[in-house]
């Protein structure tokens, strides 16, 4: 078992610890504040954490590796990127009930929805590609070739770009998001693995393994 801690912002203090499964990946909270999810990578399932109470209410089984998690904007479903597999699961947050969008793509790393809720779109690690779903369908629509080994990614606030780092090509991608188009690729410190969007400043930050944050300005 490992911990999810939660850290008062103003004060950068541990206010609350919870127990959760074997090496905690992802964290996600729920629009309406009620649930905060865990990606639990070796014990193969996540966390469902009631954000009042602080304590585990429920811990979903899904196979090998669940990593990135995203939330539809009414807090309805939960959608989480299983690693070892070429699946995404779909969490129904008012019954705990699973189902599934199959077939992917390969190794399915990290998730994004955009602000609307149609569609959702997954890093794939294991063939270079983003994934654009129509959740509508349950289908992917397109796919973008970003580079090689894409991990971590982010969407910018109002949905139209999304913001790749490639771990074995040193790069980060901006993916237009209504055609998937390549709009831009930078070079960036070796082993590229952290990403996020500041709506505010509309920079981007990079984190990279070897050592550095980058930020860019968008």
């Amino acid at each position: 078992p490992s911990f999810l801690y939660r850290i008062g912002t103003e004060t950068l203090q541990i206010d609350q610890v919870v127990q959760v499964g074997a090496v905690p990946k992802y964290v996600a909270t729920t629009p309406n504040h009620r649930y905060v999810l865990v990606s639990n990578w070796c014990s193969w399932d996540v966390s469902v954490v009631d954000a009042q109470k602080n304590q585990e209410i429920r811990r979903i089984q899904l196979g090998p590796y669940p990593r990135g998690i995203a939330i539809d904007p009414q807090s309805n479903k939960a959608y989480v990127a299983v690693m070892g597999s070429y699946d995404i699961a779909v969490i129904n947050l008012k019954d705990f009930t699973v189902n599934w969008i199959e077939q992917v793509g390969h190794s399915p790393r990290h998730v994004n929805i955009d602000p609307q809720g149609r569609y959702l779109y997954a890093t794939l690690n294991g063939e270079g590609q983003v994934a654009k779903i129509d959740l509508a369908t349950k289908s992917v629509v397109s796919k973008a070739a970003t580079g090689s080994a894409p991990r971590s990614m982010t969407i910018s606030a109002d949905g139209q770009f999304l913001y790749v780092v490639n771990y074995d090509s040193d790069t980060v991608s901006k993916v237009r998001t209504n055609d998937m188009q390549i709009v831009q690729t930078v070079s960036v410190n070796p082993a590229p693995i952290g990403i996020t969007y500041d709506p505010k400043t509309h920079q981007v930050w990079v984190a990279c393994y070897s050592g550095s944050i980058l930020v860019f300005q968008d």
